[in-house]
């Protein structure tokens, strides 16, 4: 792909979401160790989901919290089918994705290209008069072990509305 074409413009989709339980460590990242935090966040509420028997009910996640800047506050994890007891190493939290009305939009391609995906989110916000909530968070439906070919990874972008 020549890299002046710029990227087709994501579908936007307004959902009504259901409340979601999760499990998920919560910190505040330095943007730059992002890669590093997730690898950990992700085998360590694997390891504790599974101690605890809890069923996943869908892909990995992360969910920020304001606007990112040079560190993040960000939970990551997996939304489960039933509420996370707690338990394992204490690190591994139970948590929620909200519920309510949101916009959503699914990013193909690298990671590093997910700005131009919000901004596409943001302007269709913008443009239909809505206030973006606090919280967003992303599912990456492609695992990259799985998947090396980074201009195939999708990502869902869920972005709640005030």
């Amino acid at each position: 792909m020549n890299e002046h074409q710029p990227h087709a413009a994501p579908e936007i989709t307004v959902s009504d979401r259901q409340e979601q339980p999760t499990a998920v460590i919560h910190e505040t990242v330095p943007m730059a160790d992002l890669r590093d935090f997730f690898d950990r966040a992700y085998r360590s509420v694997m390891t504790a989901v599974q101690q605890q028997n809890v069923q996943l009910a869908g892909p990995p996640f992360a969910l920020y919290r304001g606007m990112p800047t040079d560190v993040v506050d960000v939970e990551a994890g997996f939304p489960l089918a039933g509420p996370y007891p707690g338990g394992g190493d204490g690190a591994v939290v139970a948590g929620t994705l909200p519920g309510g009305r949101a916009l959503e939009a699914t990013h193909v391609g690298p990671y590093d290209t997910l700005p131009q995906t919000y901004g596409a989110v943001m302007a269709r916000m913008q443009a239909d008069g809505l206030t973006p909530g606090e919280a967003m968070w992303e599912y990456y439906l492609t695992d990259p072990a799985a998947e090396p070919d980074p201009a195939t990874w999708k990502t869902l972008v869920v972005w709640p509305v005030a």
